[in-house]
């Protein structure tokens, strides 16, 4: 039979597409013609295909004419990976490998000269997909099967060279084949930092009750957060006990996780599926291909995808780069973030907290009360910095708090022990507990990803507290958007309090969230 088809996988960002690679031997001119959008990665593997069969003393039809190809037509596809499904399909479509043993079978690895695989980025991703769409089997590059085998239910056969790849087709002995190399690329180093991050307590931290609640409603509801305040007052220390009070993360979540992870080619399949939320911290140098996502050639995922379902902390949030700061609006307002290039658009998951800390100046420690203020910088600084978390970024940022210096009377007011990180992550899971069974039947999980027109429609405020926001937005103190976000807050605030429905009181600490106002008085008239 002179037509085979073998099955591999095609990466657009997080989302796979199942490819038929379709082969022809028949006679006619010599040559190999690929067909069906393939980019100049794919269109070279004809080159190291050929050598690769030749060099595992296997028969190229050298004498016909080969015709590859790769359907859908329409759908652009890149990657090295292609490698093996075209050399199984002609080697199939030659009758030198029954072309019965393809069926319900991907393919995925780079082949070399001299017939061995090279490892390939995004394994995970692609099995994924494969077994969405009814595949069963798959073979990989050996380093490799570990993270194909965290897809449920799906048979992973690893190998190191083509020529065992045939050997277990025809159901032959499988010949010896030198260990194929892990890949190399943004790997994970083992370090104490996540180590370093699980010992952290919230009980630590003296004097910062209003920041410590404002902490426990965005991690509650997921929602994005913006301190600021003078040098040392405690935005790191807050951001950093975060990850303290999240969750464990779900199945779905950790699965989606270490996807991401495989196509930043960052993740250890001996570690297993992650079970916490990851947190990130990029310096302010990092470029915006580094925090959004890119690259040459494939794109990859950026800080903030990686952060997925996690934290990502941006220190010192001004001196990041000006188009890197526009260029998060996107992932604070929707949950993703999109990469267009001239031949394809990438979308990638971002749905985590973005966490922003900023001083109130360059030096840091311009203060409002000038008995205690020590600033050098000139007016015209400070304004030009404090325009860097102003408008359109700021306006997609759920909570705002200003911190202060902690001063000596703080430390002797705040005598009762603070709540341990266990304590509030308790309350946390309870609050999302209730968002899970809300919102069951939806797409999202959180209220900070609750679309406002269903909210508005579906899970409406109380006429109280609907006025309530009316006023302040009416009054130019909220933008529409700033509205929808006090709307998730409120639900958010009932939610930890254990309430079916938020009320004017839950809609008064949502406002003084949004806004920045002082959270003390609200507080005291819900507990008097």
């Amino acid at each position: 039979m002179p037509f085979a088809t073998a099955h591999t996988v095609s990466l657009h960002g997080a989302v796979g597409h199942l490819i038929d690679v379709q082969a022809d031997v028949s006679p006619g001119q010599v040559g190999v013609t690929m067909v069906g959008r393939a980019d100049t990665m794919i269109n070279e593997s004809r080159d190291r295909c050929r050598m690769a069969i030749i060099n595992s003393q296997l028969d190229w039809p050298a004498t016909r004419r080969i015709t590859i190809l790769l359907s859908p037509a329409d759908l652009l596809k890149s990657g090295t990976h292609f490698d093996m499904a075209i050399a199984v399909s002609v080697l199939a479509a030659a009758g030198s490998v029954p072309a019965s043993t393809l069926d319900g079978t991907a393919f995925i690895g780079e082949l070399t000269l001299d017939g061995n695989l090279r490892a390939a980025a995004g394994v995970l991703p692609m099995v994924m997909a494969a077994a969405e769409r009814g595949i069963r089997a798959v073979f990989v590059p050996e380093p490799q099967a570990a993270e194909a085998a965290m897809v449920p239910d799906m048979s992973v056969i690893g190998v190191r060279s083509l020529g065992q790849v045939v050997a277990v087709l025809r159901d032959e002995e499988v010949p010896e084949a030198p260990p194929v190399a892990p890949l190399s690329g943004t790997r994970l180093l083992a370090w104490r930092g996540q180590e370093r991050l699980d010992e952290l307590d919230l009980a630590d931290l003296v004097g910062v009750d209003d920041a410590r609640y404002a902490v426990e409603v965005a991690a509650a509801g997921g929602h994005h957060l913006l301190l600021s305040g003078p040098k040392g007052c405690g935005k790191t220390s807050l951001a950093e006990r975060i990850p303290g009070i999240l969750p464990d993360l779900s199945p779905a979540e950790s699965l989606e996780l270490s996807a991401i992870h495989s196509l930043a080619g960052a993740l250890d399949p001996d570690a297993g599926f992650p079970t916490r939320p990851p947190f990130s911290a990029p310096h302010h140098d990092a470029s915006k291909a580094s925090l959004i996502g890119g690259g040459l050639g494939v794109v990859r995922p950026g800080e903030v995808s990686k952060a997925h379902t996690g934290v990502l902390f941006l220190d010192e949030f001004p001196l990041f780069r000006s188009d890197v700061i526009e260029a998060l609006r996107q992932p604070l307002e929707n949950g993703d973030v999109t990469v267009a290039r001239r031949d394809e658009s990438v979308t990638l998951p971002a749905r985590g907290m973005v966490v922003l800390a900023a001083n109130p100046c360059p030096c840091g420690d311009y203060s409002g009360d000038v008995r205690e203020n020590h600033c050098i910088c000139r007016e015209v600084q400070r304004r030009d910095y404090r325009n860097k978390v102003t408008g359109p970024v700021a306006d997609r940022v759920d909570i705002v708090r200003q911190l202060r210096a902690l001063r000596r009377r703080d430390a002797r007011l705040d005598l009762a022990p603070s709540e341990s990180s266990a304590v509030v992550r308790r309350r946390v899971e309870a609050a999302r507990a209730r968002q899970a069974e809300r919102y069951a039947d939806e797409s999202w999980r959180l209220n900070a990803h609750a679309p406002g027109p269903v909210l508005r429609d579906r899970w409406p405020l109380t006429k109280a507290g609907q006025k309530a926001v009316d006023d302040q937005l009416y009054a130019g103190r909220l933008s529409r958007r700033g509205a929808t976000r006090v709307h998730r807050l409120a639900w958010t605030v009932a939610d930890l309090r254990g309430l079916d429905h938020p009320g004017l009181h839950e809609v008064d600490t949502a406002l003084r969230l949004r806004t920045g106002e002082p959270l003390l008085l609200s507080m005291l008239e819900r507990t008097g």
